[in-house]
């Protein structure tokens, strides 16, 4: 059987252009949160708990940081994911290093996010 032309058998997860892009738009949420967030620290005042709880006291700062929270672990979930199937050949491996890389990412946005909600 020949693995060219039009007729080639393709295997794996067909993620391709879809991580491409999702890398991508969560990368532009991700600097456009950084703006936002340098925009409102070079607003005047002196710089201490008062003015970085005022920065997150907006229902809208806290729901564009929860964006950037959720774009920032998929971000990295992509990457990562990339890494171990590119790298770790050995399934149970490279499957046992996914959860782990799941339940890392989960555990640092849930906590990212119950920091942000206590504000």
């Amino acid at each position: 059987m020949s693995t060219f032309g039009s007729k080639r058998l393709v295997v794996g997860a067909h993620y391709g252009l879809r991580d491409w892009l999702a890398q991508r738009v969560t990368a532009v949420l991700m600097a456009l949160f950084t703006i936002a967030v340098l925009a409102r620290f070079l607003m005047p005042g002196e710089l201490g708990y008062d003015h970085w709880s005022a920065v997150f006291a907006p229902h809208w700062m806290k729901v564009l940081t929860f964006v950037a929270i959720v774009a920032l672990a998929y971000h990295a979930w992509v990457g990562v994911r990339d890494v171990w199937m590119d790298y770790v050949k050995p399934v149970g491996i490279r499957l046992a290093l996914q959860v782990f890389s799941i339940v890392w990412l989960l555990g640092c946005a849930g906590w990212a996010i119950q920091v942000l909600w206590r504000l």
